[in-house]
């Protein structure tokens, strides 16, 4: 393992045990940085080589930084490391008393596209049983962050005590506090979900939308704009850097029932991200961090951002269903 310092933070500012595993994370990082922006003058990063667990495709880089983060975590006192790519958790320091669950390569769908992908983290105390330790609810997690490869590297990162920004310097590889105190603005007027879905969404949701697109004529009094990128990563940094509200709701169709982003990987560290910057995360209705996964690789349905939007969303799950239906039936997707 390299000594050099690829995250230059203030003292005290990373918990002692967690340093090493947040600079081989860090060194990794900044060279996928490099691999990314070369683009395909490195190769064909966006060719399909395989499926992981679940079925979906894997990317070239997506198992090349998969390798790099496992490789380069060894001797940080990481004992378990889950990862996206992954069927099973791997023992990497048999005496570490740490566990990193990761997806590598968030958003890989995008890279012929040229759009922000990132790579998701948590870290939580290491159990005596490797699948165990993540079947825990999030609120255990001890850090939890992404990497955004974009116009600008940047790393977010909470150690349980605020959100803290970081900037990769092309100068020296080495990433740099630009902001230690990262807030969600509460005035956003910007909502991100897939509209392609409308028809299998839950009325809930499609009230809400209902009422977002309904602009100042409806009963938001307000006009709302909507984002949608695909990539986690780059939806929740926008977030994280001016507000709105990020949906991934469950829906009807075959295998979305319990929504599609997986719980240990993206969104409980998204989750505890967002709810130390002064955000809320939630499952539609409960509190995020308080889920408990009932296998490796469980999905659920996620929606998080500034606190008044969220509450929002939960308060439409709240209603009765013949007060939702009643609702929606004085509305329609394109109707103002």
């Amino acid at each position: 393992m390299s000594t050099t310092r690829h995250l230059n933070a203030p003292d005290g500012m990373i918990p002692a045990p967690l340093n090493d595993a947040m600079q081989a994370l860090s060194r990794v990082a900044a060279e996928l940085s490099q691999t990314i922006a070369a683009g395909p003058l490195g190769g064909s990063l966006g060719a399909e080589v395989g499926s992981n667990t679940d079925g979906d495709s894997q990317k070239a880089l997506d198992v090349l930084a998969d390798d790099a983060f496992a490789a380069d975590l060894k001797g940080t006192g990481i004992r378990w490391y889950a990862s996206e790519e992954r069927d099973t958790v791997d023992e990497l320091d048999a005496d570490g008393d740490l566990a990193l669950a990761i997806d590598p390569l968030d958003g890989s769908s995008n890279i012929d596209a040229n759009v922000s992908i990132g790579t998701i983290f948590s870290i939580r105390p290491a159990g005596e049983e490797a699948e165990a330790t993540f079947l825990r609810p999030g609120h255990e997690q001890l850090a939890a962050g992404y990497y955004i490869y974009g116009p600008q590297t940047a790393l977010m990162v909470t150690f349980g005590a605020g959100v803290q920004m970081f900037i990769l310097d092309p100068r020296d590889h080495r990433f740099k506090l630009v902001d230690p105190a990262i807030r969600i603005s509460p005035t956003s007027k910007e909502f991100a979900i897939n509209a392609s879905n409308y028809r299998h969404w839950r009325k809930p949701i499609r009230a809400y939308i209902d009422d977002c697109l309904a602009g100042d004529q409806g009963p938001r009094e307000k006009n709302f704009n909507m984002r949608w990128v695909a990539s986690l990563v780059a939806e929740t940094h926008r977030i994280m850097s001016r507000g709105g509200v990020f949906l991934y709701p469950s829906d009807a169709r075959p295998g979305y029932e319990k929504g599609r982003l997986r719980m240990v990987y993206e969104c409980a560290p998204i989750a505890m991200l967002v709810e130390q910057a002064g955000g809320r995360a939630t499952e539609g209705s409960e509190r995020l961090l308080d889920q408990i996964p009932d296998s490796l690789h469980a999905r659920t349905p996620l929606v998080f951002g500034s606190t008044d939007k969220v509450d929002r969303v939960t308060a439409y799950h709240d209603l009765p269903d013949d007060e939702v239906s009643a609702l929606f039936g004085n509305r329609g997707l394109f109707r103002a």
